[in-house]
């Protein structure tokens, strides 16, 4: 499969079928990402993966929290607002997944339950925290994301499915506890790994994307 191949059949899995994936594959997926390039090859990210007993109890600790309607309090400040133009599109994503599931706009029950599979890490049996140093700043963030868009691409190659959610860091101390994570180290975002279930509606809607016309302005005299 190639880069181009990738890039295309990727998407965000939100339902993962129970299936262990082997440590070995795991740990090829992290070296062939960490390939990423980084400013100064400075190489900011610490990795920490969670499976097994030790993922099951930060799955279950996570479900109580947001039970219990603790406030998320993630290490990375979240945005405040967006601009118009990205706020329409996220809410009309958020929109399309909602009707995709059969979920009505004032079904607030219904939408709980939806949200709460982002607390279990829509079931998946591996998820891998990336963490940096507390001191650094947003262009380490930028190599953080690369990173990510790597193990995302490479799993894809293995045949495996990824899901980037901001809610596997909307706990910190929990995962912090769980996986042994220093203090000097933030958690950024958390990467859910494993085998898609293409048979659950979570996993039938597809999300688009901007003309490219739209979004590049050429410019070469």
């Amino acid at each position: 499969m190639n880069v181009t191949d990738c890039l295309n059949s990727r998407f965000t899995s939100r339902a993962f079928k129970p299936d262990a994936v082997a440590k070995e594959t795991i740990l090829s997926i992290m070296e062939a990402a960490t390939q990423s390039p980084s400013w100064g090859n400075t190489q900011p990210w610490e990795i920490f993966i969670a499976s097994g007993l030790a993922l099951e109890r930060l799955r279950s600790a996570y479900t109580e929290h947001f039970i219990q309607d603790i406030p998320i309090h993630p290490e990375i400040k979240r945005p405040e607002d967006w601009p118009p133009a990205l706020k329409e599109r996220y809410m009309g994503r958020t929109k399309e997944r909602l009707i995709s599931l059969g979920i009505e706009r004032y079904d607030e029950k219904g939408r709980r339950l939806n949200m709460a599979q982002n607390f279990s890490f829509f079931g998946a049996p591996a998820v891998v925290f990336l963490c940096m140093d507390r001191t650094l700043t947003h262009w380490s963030l930028f190599d953080l994301g690369i990173l990510s868009q790597s193990i995302m691409l490479t799993a894809e190659q293995y045949g495996l499915g990824s899901a980037i959610a901001v809610q596997f860091a909307a706990y910190p101390d929990l995962v912090h506890a769980q996986l042994d994570i220093p203090e000097d180290l933030s958690v950024v975002i958390g990467i859910a790994l494993g085998y898609s279930d293409p048979e659950r509606l979570q996993n039938q809607s597809r999300s688009t994307r901007r003309p490219i016309s739209e979004v590049v302005r050429f410019k070469d005299v």
